[in-house]
């Protein structure tokens, strides 16, 4: 991980830099949405994910996407639980 440090007094870098984290927070925020939204859906054609019940039950092509997604989503969490974690400081 990578950590920054800025010591300034300036106000308006203050300002610009809390605004530029804020931004990627909510740009994680929708991806994270838009994925919870897919999760969704599968959920909603298949239940929920147990690969081996699902094995032979649907296309693989739509389990690995499935799983994909999970991960993604998982990753993205961590990611800004990280990011809102390092802006409190």
């Amino acid at each position: 991980m990578i950590k920054v440090i800025a010591q300034n007094s300036d106000l308006w870098t203050l300002r610009k830099i809390q605004a530029l984290v804020g931004l990627e927070a909510d740009l994680l925020k929708k991806q994270i949405s838009g994925i919870q939204n897919k999760i969704t859906g599968f959920e909603d054609r298949y239940g929920k994910l147990d690969r081996e019940a699902m094995y032979g039950q649907i296309d693989d092509m739509e389990l690995i996407e499935w799983e994909g997604e999970l991960e993604t989503l998982e990753r993205l969490r961590s990611k800004l639980t990280r990011l809102e974690e390092d802006a409190a400081y």
